[in-house]
Protein backbone atom coordinates (compact mmCIF):
# COMPACT_ATOMS: atom_id res chain seq x y z
CA UNK A 1 0.00 0.00 0.00
CA UNK A 2 1.30 3.59 -0.94
CA UNK A 3 -0.26 5.06 1.20
CA UNK A 4 2.07 2.67 4.25
CA UNK A 5 5.12 3.41 2.38
CA UNK A 6 4.71 7.07 2.43
CA UNK A 7 3.67 7.63 5.82
CA UNK A 8 7.23 5.69 6.89
CA UNK A 9 9.72 7.66 4.40
CA UNK A 10 7.36 10.56 5.44
CA UNK A 11 7.55 9.98 9.34
CA UNK A 12 11.67 9.64 8.75
CA UNK A 13 11.81 12.78 6.82
CA UNK A 14 10.30 14.68 10.16
CA UNK A 15 12.65 13.02 12.24
CA UNK A 16 15.60 14.55 10.42
CA UNK A 17 13.81 18.09 10.49
CA UNK A 18 14.57 20.76 12.76
CA UNK A 19 12.44 22.04 14.94
CA UNK A 20 11.96 25.79 14.99
CA UNK A 21 9.40 26.99 16.93
CA UNK A 22 5.84 25.93 17.61
CA UNK A 23 3.67 28.74 15.94
CA UNK A 24 0.38 26.85 17.28
CA UNK A 25 -3.21 28.02 17.27
CA UNK A 26 -5.13 30.08 19.79
CA UNK A 27 -6.22 27.77 22.96
CA UNK A 28 -9.06 30.18 23.00
CA UNK A 29 -10.19 29.78 19.23
CA UNK A 30 -13.23 27.11 18.55
CA UNK A 31 -13.39 24.50 16.74
CA UNK A 32 -16.85 23.93 16.64
CA UNK A 33 -18.68 21.73 18.86
CA UNK A 34 -18.96 17.54 18.60
CA UNK A 35 -21.24 15.26 19.17
CA UNK A 36 -19.32 13.06 21.76
CA UNK A 37 -21.81 13.41 24.52
CA UNK A 38 -20.10 14.58 28.22
CA UNK A 39 -17.76 17.79 29.39
CA UNK A 40 -14.30 17.74 28.01
CA UNK A 41 -12.32 16.89 31.22
CA UNK A 42 -10.89 14.13 32.67
CA UNK A 43 -7.55 11.73 31.44
CA UNK A 44 -6.96 11.36 27.81
CA UNK A 45 -4.20 9.50 25.73
CA UNK A 46 -2.74 10.03 22.31
CA UNK A 47 -0.49 8.11 20.36
CA UNK A 48 2.08 9.14 18.12
CA UNK A 49 4.21 7.39 15.40
CA UNK A 50 7.54 8.21 15.76
CA UNK A 51 7.45 11.95 16.92
CA UNK A 52 9.94 11.74 19.58
CA UNK A 53 12.64 13.46 19.97
CA UNK A 54 12.28 16.19 16.76
CA UNK A 55 9.10 17.25 17.41
CA UNK A 56 8.74 17.07 21.39
CA UNK A 57 8.44 20.37 21.88
CA UNK A 58 5.53 20.55 19.32
CA UNK A 59 3.51 18.05 20.63
CA UNK A 60 4.41 19.48 24.19
CA UNK A 61 3.19 22.77 23.12
CA UNK A 62 0.19 21.59 20.76
CA UNK A 63 -0.72 19.27 24.08
CA UNK A 64 -0.15 22.07 26.97
CA UNK A 65 -2.54 24.98 24.53
CA UNK A 66 -5.43 22.22 24.55
CA UNK A 67 -5.23 21.43 28.50
CA UNK A 68 -5.17 25.53 28.89
CA UNK A 69 -8.10 25.56 26.77
CA UNK A 70 -10.07 22.66 28.65
CA UNK A 71 -8.41 23.50 32.07
CA UNK A 72 -10.10 19.93 33.33
CA UNK A 73 -8.04 17.91 31.15
CA UNK A 74 -4.98 15.89 31.58
CA UNK A 75 -3.10 14.51 28.31
CA UNK A 76 -0.82 11.63 28.04
CA UNK A 77 1.15 11.40 25.24
CA UNK A 78 2.86 7.92 23.88
CA UNK A 79 4.68 7.97 20.98
CA UNK A 80 6.13 4.91 18.93
CA UNK A 81 9.18 3.83 17.47
CA UNK A 82 8.35 4.00 13.90
CA UNK A 83 9.61 -0.13 13.42
CA UNK A 84 7.15 -2.42 14.25
CA UNK A 85 4.51 0.10 14.67
CA UNK A 86 1.26 -1.80 13.12
CA UNK A 87 2.28 -4.89 15.48
CA UNK A 88 2.52 -2.56 18.34
CA UNK A 89 -1.24 -1.38 17.47
CA UNK A 90 -2.54 -4.31 16.70
CA UNK A 91 -1.04 -6.15 20.16
CA UNK A 92 -2.90 -2.64 22.03
CA UNK A 93 -5.82 -3.29 20.68
CA UNK A 94 -6.10 -6.85 21.06
CA UNK A 95 -5.29 -6.33 24.56
CA UNK A 96 -7.96 -3.98 25.08
CA UNK A 97 -4.84 -1.29 25.79
CA UNK A 98 -5.58 1.07 22.72
CA UNK A 99 -4.87 4.95 23.43
CA UNK A 100 -7.52 7.17 23.26
CA UNK A 101 -6.67 8.72 20.57
CA UNK A 102 -4.10 7.05 17.48
CA UNK A 103 -2.36 7.88 15.16
CA UNK A 104 -3.53 5.25 11.98
CA UNK A 105 -2.87 5.39 8.31
CA UNK A 106 -5.96 4.04 6.44
CA UNK A 107 -4.44 0.54 5.96
CA UNK A 108 -3.69 0.37 9.65
CA UNK A 109 -6.92 1.40 10.62
CA UNK A 110 -8.79 -0.70 8.00
CA UNK A 111 -8.37 -3.93 10.40
CA UNK A 112 -9.61 -1.83 13.55
CA UNK A 113 -12.61 -0.25 12.09
CA UNK A 114 -13.56 -3.94 11.06
CA UNK A 115 -13.46 -5.42 14.34
CA UNK A 116 -15.86 -2.04 15.54
CA UNK A 117 -12.63 -1.11 17.81
CA UNK A 118 -12.66 2.70 16.07
CA UNK A 119 -15.45 5.32 16.28
CA UNK A 120 -17.35 6.62 13.79
CA UNK A 121 -16.31 10.01 13.78
CA UNK A 122 -18.53 11.04 11.14
CA UNK A 123 -21.63 10.67 13.23
CA UNK A 124 -19.64 11.89 16.64
CA UNK A 125 -18.45 14.92 14.67
CA UNK A 126 -20.91 16.64 12.51
CA UNK A 127 -18.84 19.13 11.51
CA UNK A 128 -16.29 17.04 9.83
CA UNK A 129 -17.40 17.00 6.26
CA UNK A 130 -17.23 20.63 6.81
CA UNK A 131 -13.82 21.30 7.84
CA UNK A 132 -11.71 18.73 6.26
CA UNK A 133 -10.99 17.89 2.54
CA UNK A 134 -13.07 15.34 1.33
CA UNK A 135 -10.70 13.50 -0.20
CA UNK A 136 -8.93 12.88 3.34
CA UNK A 137 -12.23 11.38 5.20
CA UNK A 138 -13.04 9.05 2.32
CA UNK A 139 -9.66 7.77 2.88
CA UNK A 140 -10.66 6.41 6.37
CA UNK A 141 -14.23 4.96 4.56
CA UNK A 142 -13.79 1.74 4.31
CA UNK A 143 -15.75 -0.82 1.70
CA UNK A 144 -18.53 -2.48 2.84
CA UNK A 145 -18.79 0.02 6.31
CA UNK A 146 -20.85 3.07 7.16
CA UNK A 147 -19.09 5.66 8.53
CA UNK A 148 -15.51 7.57 8.65
CA UNK A 149 -12.98 6.00 11.25
CA UNK A 150 -10.46 9.01 10.86
CA UNK A 151 -9.46 12.49 11.32
CA UNK A 152 -7.12 13.19 8.37
CA UNK A 153 -3.92 14.79 10.11
CA UNK A 154 -1.58 15.27 7.28
CA UNK A 155 -1.45 15.01 3.77
CA UNK A 156 0.49 14.38 0.54
CA UNK A 157 0.55 14.17 -3.27
CA UNK A 158 2.31 13.52 -6.25
CA UNK A 159 2.94 15.95 -9.23
CA UNK A 160 4.62 15.83 -12.30
CA UNK A 161 8.20 16.46 -13.13
CA UNK A 162 9.66 17.15 -16.59
CA UNK A 163 13.39 17.23 -17.55
CA UNK A 164 12.88 20.32 -19.74
CA UNK A 165 16.45 20.33 -21.15
CA UNK A 166 15.74 17.04 -22.33
CA UNK A 167 12.57 17.75 -23.84
CA UNK A 168 13.40 20.75 -25.60
CA UNK A 169 16.51 18.41 -27.22
CA UNK A 170 14.31 16.64 -28.69
CA UNK A 171 11.57 19.14 -29.76
CA UNK A 172 8.85 18.84 -26.74
CA UNK A 173 8.12 21.70 -24.45
CA UNK A 174 7.99 21.11 -20.52
CA UNK A 175 5.68 23.75 -20.63
CA UNK A 176 2.82 21.63 -22.72
CA UNK A 177 3.03 18.34 -20.92
CA UNK A 178 0.90 15.40 -22.08
CA UNK A 179 -2.80 15.40 -20.31
CA UNK A 180 -3.39 12.09 -20.66
CA UNK A 181 -1.66 8.18 -21.37
CA UNK A 182 -2.15 8.66 -25.18
CA UNK A 183 -0.39 12.11 -25.03
CA UNK A 184 2.60 10.91 -23.07
CA UNK A 185 2.85 7.57 -25.38
CA UNK A 186 2.98 9.97 -28.36
CA UNK A 187 5.29 12.44 -26.83
CA UNK A 188 7.99 9.08 -25.58
CA UNK A 189 7.57 8.26 -29.16
CA UNK A 190 8.66 10.98 -29.91
CA UNK A 191 11.68 10.93 -27.25
CA UNK A 192 12.60 7.58 -28.22
CA UNK A 193 12.87 8.18 -32.03
CA UNK A 194 14.43 11.49 -32.13
CA UNK A 195 17.05 10.44 -29.18
CA UNK A 196 17.99 7.14 -31.17
CA UNK A 197 17.03 5.14 -27.96
CA UNK A 198 19.49 7.25 -25.79
CA UNK A 199 16.52 8.59 -23.70
CA UNK A 200 13.26 8.00 -22.52
CA UNK A 201 9.93 9.68 -21.06
CA UNK A 202 8.45 6.86 -19.69
CA UNK A 203 10.26 4.71 -17.56
CA UNK A 204 7.72 2.79 -15.32
CA UNK A 205 5.31 0.30 -15.85
CA UNK A 206 1.44 0.74 -14.36
CA UNK A 207 -0.11 -0.20 -10.94
CA UNK A 208 -3.59 -0.63 -9.54
CA UNK A 209 -3.79 3.10 -9.46
CA UNK A 210 -3.26 3.79 -13.43
CA UNK A 211 -6.12 1.52 -13.97
CA UNK A 212 -8.33 2.90 -11.13
CA UNK A 213 -7.42 6.78 -12.49
CA UNK A 214 -8.83 4.88 -15.94
CA UNK A 215 -11.84 5.16 -14.60
CA UNK A 216 -11.70 1.14 -13.55
CA UNK A 217 -13.52 0.03 -10.38
CA UNK A 218 -10.64 -1.91 -8.61
CA UNK A 219 -13.16 -3.76 -5.77
CA UNK A 220 -16.53 -3.98 -5.16
CA UNK A 221 -18.39 -1.58 -3.16
CA UNK A 222 -18.72 -4.67 0.16
CA UNK A 223 -15.28 -4.84 -0.25
CA UNK A 224 -15.58 -8.51 -0.32
CA UNK A 225 -13.97 -8.93 -4.14
CA UNK A 226 -11.78 -7.41 -6.58
CA UNK A 227 -13.47 -6.59 -9.30
CA UNK A 228 -10.22 -5.10 -12.00
CA UNK A 229 -10.29 -7.66 -14.39
CA UNK A 230 -12.35 -5.58 -16.84
CA UNK A 231 -12.04 -4.57 -20.67
CA UNK A 232 -11.19 -1.13 -19.76
CA UNK A 233 -8.32 -2.37 -17.55
CA UNK A 234 -6.61 -4.76 -20.46
CA UNK A 235 -7.10 -1.83 -22.91
CA UNK A 236 -4.43 0.25 -20.39
CA UNK A 237 -2.37 -2.61 -20.47
CA UNK A 238 -2.71 -3.34 -23.94
CA UNK A 239 -1.28 0.46 -24.76
CA UNK A 240 1.83 -0.14 -22.72
CA UNK A 241 2.30 -3.34 -23.54
CA UNK A 242 2.88 -1.65 -27.46
CA UNK A 243 5.09 1.10 -25.84
CA UNK A 244 7.24 -1.60 -24.51
CA UNK A 245 7.37 -3.29 -27.69
CA UNK A 246 8.42 -0.45 -29.53
CA UNK A 247 11.13 0.53 -27.09
CA UNK A 248 9.61 3.51 -25.40
CA UNK A 249 10.25 2.13 -22.07
CA UNK A 250 13.89 1.13 -20.51
CA UNK A 251 14.11 -2.81 -21.35
CA UNK A 252 14.83 -3.70 -17.95
CA UNK A 253 11.29 -1.86 -16.43
CA UNK A 254 9.93 -5.02 -15.93
CA UNK A 255 12.46 -6.75 -13.80
CA UNK A 256 13.40 -6.99 -10.36
CA UNK A 257 17.02 -5.56 -10.34
CA UNK A 258 15.13 -2.49 -12.35
CA UNK A 259 16.94 1.27 -11.07
CA UNK A 260 13.83 2.68 -11.07
CA UNK A 261 12.22 5.63 -12.32
CA UNK A 262 13.69 8.25 -9.85
CA UNK A 263 16.94 7.31 -10.13
CA UNK A 264 16.77 7.40 -13.96
CA UNK A 265 15.47 10.97 -13.73
CA UNK A 266 17.73 11.93 -11.29
CA UNK A 267 20.48 10.76 -13.71
CA UNK A 268 19.09 12.72 -16.43
CA UNK A 269 18.74 10.07 -18.82
CA UNK A 270 14.46 9.80 -18.02
CA UNK A 271 12.73 13.70 -19.25
CA UNK A 272 10.02 12.89 -16.29
CA UNK A 273 8.82 11.31 -13.09
CA UNK A 274 6.78 11.84 -10.31
CA UNK A 275 7.04 12.73 -6.72
CA UNK A 276 5.95 14.84 -3.47
CA UNK A 277 5.42 18.56 -3.45
CA UNK A 278 9.09 19.00 -2.04
CA UNK A 279 10.86 16.75 -4.92
CA UNK A 280 12.38 19.70 -6.35
CA UNK A 281 13.75 20.99 -3.36
CA UNK A 282 15.45 17.48 -2.49
CA UNK A 283 16.76 17.52 -6.15
CA UNK A 284 18.42 20.51 -5.52
CA UNK A 285 20.54 18.80 -2.98
CA UNK A 286 20.95 15.39 -4.97
CA UNK A 287 21.91 16.95 -8.55
CA UNK A 288 21.82 21.00 -8.27
CA UNK A 289 23.05 21.10 -11.98
CA UNK A 290 19.67 19.44 -13.06
CA UNK A 291 16.96 21.21 -10.65
CA UNK A 292 16.43 24.48 -12.02
CA UNK A 293 15.90 22.63 -15.27
CA UNK A 294 12.70 21.04 -13.49
CA UNK A 295 9.53 21.83 -14.59
CA UNK A 296 6.41 20.64 -12.73
CA UNK A 297 3.08 20.30 -13.35
CA UNK A 298 -0.37 18.58 -11.98
CA UNK A 299 -0.54 14.86 -12.00
CA UNK A 300 -2.52 13.33 -14.99
CA UNK A 301 -5.86 12.35 -14.06
CA UNK A 302 -6.60 12.08 -10.62
CA UNK A 303 -4.13 13.05 -7.98
CA UNK A 304 -3.23 10.22 -5.18
CA UNK A 305 -3.37 10.52 -2.20
CA UNK A 306 -0.76 9.73 0.91
CA UNK A 307 -2.71 10.12 4.05
CA UNK A 308 -1.69 10.00 7.83
CA UNK A 309 -4.56 10.47 10.56
CA UNK A 310 -6.08 10.46 13.91
CA UNK A 311 -8.52 7.89 15.25
CA UNK A 312 -10.63 7.48 18.67
CA UNK A 313 -10.73 4.10 20.23
CA UNK A 314 -15.02 3.05 19.95
CA UNK A 315 -13.95 2.18 23.67
CA UNK A 316 -12.96 5.33 25.11
CA UNK A 317 -13.99 6.36 28.87
CA UNK A 318 -13.59 9.74 27.77
CA UNK A 319 -14.76 9.95 24.26
CA UNK A 320 -15.66 13.69 24.38
CA UNK A 321 -12.37 14.35 25.48
CA UNK A 322 -11.01 12.11 23.18
CA UNK A 323 -12.78 13.83 20.07
CA UNK A 324 -12.20 17.44 20.84
CA UNK A 325 -8.18 16.39 20.83
CA UNK A 326 -8.21 14.35 18.38
CA UNK A 327 -9.88 17.64 15.97
CA UNK A 328 -7.50 19.99 18.25
CA UNK A 329 -4.34 18.09 16.69
CA UNK A 330 -5.46 18.56 13.48
CA UNK A 331 -7.16 22.13 13.40
CA UNK A 332 -6.21 24.59 10.63
CA UNK A 333 -3.21 26.50 12.47
CA UNK A 334 -2.14 23.45 14.33
CA UNK A 335 -1.36 21.86 11.25
CA UNK A 336 -0.38 24.72 9.28
CA UNK A 337 2.00 25.19 12.12
CA UNK A 338 3.09 21.21 11.61
CA UNK A 339 3.40 21.94 8.28
CA UNK A 340 5.65 24.89 8.03
CA UNK A 341 8.20 22.08 10.35
CA UNK A 342 7.82 19.20 7.33
CA UNK A 343 7.33 18.25 3.83
CA UNK A 344 3.51 17.61 4.37
CA UNK A 345 0.25 20.03 3.78
CA UNK A 346 -2.33 20.49 5.82
CA UNK A 347 -6.01 18.67 5.24
CA UNK A 348 -8.63 21.57 7.00
CA UNK A 349 -10.16 23.28 4.19
CA UNK A 350 -9.33 26.35 5.99
CA UNK A 351 -5.88 26.06 5.18
CA UNK A 352 -6.81 26.40 1.38
CA UNK A 353 -6.49 30.20 2.23
CA UNK A 354 -2.93 30.10 3.83
CA UNK A 355 -0.56 32.06 1.80
CA UNK A 356 2.45 29.97 2.65
CA UNK A 357 0.69 26.99 0.58
CA UNK A 358 -1.14 28.50 -2.01
CA UNK A 359 1.54 31.31 -3.10
CA UNK A 360 4.85 30.70 -5.26
CA UNK A 361 7.71 32.42 -4.49
CA UNK A 362 8.34 32.08 -8.57
CA UNK A 363 10.54 29.73 -8.13
CA UNK A 364 10.04 25.90 -9.15
CA UNK A 365 10.13 24.41 -5.89
CA UNK A 366 7.21 27.12 -5.11
CA UNK A 367 5.38 26.29 -8.15
CA UNK A 368 5.14 22.62 -7.27
CA UNK A 369 4.29 22.78 -4.13
CA UNK A 370 1.10 25.12 -4.85
CA UNK A 371 0.34 22.75 -7.37
CA UNK A 372 0.85 19.89 -4.68
CA UNK A 373 -1.73 21.47 -1.99
CA UNK A 374 -4.31 22.60 -4.83
CA UNK A 375 -4.36 19.33 -6.15
CA UNK A 376 -5.20 17.99 -2.88
CA UNK A 377 -8.81 19.39 -2.81
CA UNK A 378 -9.48 16.58 -5.69
CA UNK A 379 -6.75 13.82 -4.68
CA UNK A 380 -8.02 10.48 -3.87
CA UNK A 381 -6.60 6.71 -2.71
CA UNK A 382 -6.62 5.56 -5.82
CA UNK A 383 -5.45 1.71 -4.89
CA UNK A 384 -7.69 0.24 -2.19
CA UNK A 385 -6.47 -0.11 1.09
CA UNK A 386 -7.16 -3.81 1.35
CA UNK A 387 -4.65 -4.64 -0.93
CA UNK A 388 -2.04 -6.01 1.10
CA UNK A 389 2.33 -6.62 0.10
CA UNK A 390 1.25 -10.38 -1.18
CA UNK A 391 -1.24 -8.82 -2.93
CA UNK A 392 0.73 -6.39 -4.05
CA UNK A 393 3.09 -8.91 -5.62
CA UNK A 394 0.70 -10.71 -7.51
CA UNK A 395 -0.60 -7.91 -9.38
CA UNK A 396 2.93 -6.46 -10.38
CA UNK A 397 4.03 -10.07 -11.48
CA UNK A 398 0.92 -10.45 -13.89
CA UNK A 399 1.19 -6.69 -15.23
CA UNK A 400 4.60 -7.26 -16.27
CA UNK A 401 3.39 -10.82 -17.61
CA UNK A 402 1.15 -9.05 -19.84
CA UNK A 403 3.64 -6.11 -20.43
CA UNK A 404 5.97 -8.23 -21.76
CA UNK A 405 3.84 -10.04 -23.94
CA UNK A 406 3.67 -13.41 -22.18
CA UNK A 407 0.56 -13.46 -21.39
CA UNK A 408 -2.55 -11.52 -22.46
CA UNK A 409 -4.25 -8.59 -20.51
CA UNK A 410 -7.30 -10.08 -19.59
CA UNK A 411 -5.51 -13.23 -18.47
CA UNK A 412 -2.97 -11.73 -16.31
CA UNK A 413 -5.82 -9.49 -14.96
CA UNK A 414 -7.97 -12.34 -14.57
CA UNK A 415 -5.10 -14.47 -12.60
CA UNK A 416 -4.45 -11.39 -10.77
CA UNK A 417 -7.95 -10.67 -9.69
CA UNK A 418 -8.48 -14.42 -8.66
CA UNK A 419 -5.01 -14.37 -6.66
CA UNK A 420 -6.07 -11.73 -4.71
CA UNK A 421 -9.90 -12.70 -3.72
CA UNK A 422 -8.11 -15.69 -2.42
CA UNK A 423 -5.60 -13.55 -0.30
CA UNK A 424 -8.50 -12.06 0.71
CA UNK A 425 -10.63 -13.97 2.33
CA UNK A 426 -7.71 -15.41 3.87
Amino acid sequence: MRSTHWARTTLAAIAAATLAGCGLGDPNSSDGPVSATGEVKGKVSIQTWALKPKFTDYMDGVIDAFEKKYPGVQVEWLDQPGEGYSEKVLSQAAGGTLPDVVNLPPDFALPLAGQSMLLDVAEADPKLADDYVEGGIDAYRFAGQDGAYGYPWYLNTDVNYWNSELLGKYGLDARKPPGDLDELIAQARTVKEKSGGAAYLMSRKPGLGDLADAGVKIMADDGKSFTFNTPEAAAVLDKYRSAFKDGLLPKDVLTETYAGNAKLFNAGTVAWTTGGGNYITSLATDNPTLAPKVVPSAAMGTPPLYVQGLSVAKNSKNRAAAVALARWVTNAENQAAFARLTSIFPSTKASATDPFFNQSDGGNAGNAKVIAFTSLAKARILQPVEVNDAMKTVVNQQIALAISGETGSKQALDTAVSRCNQLLKG
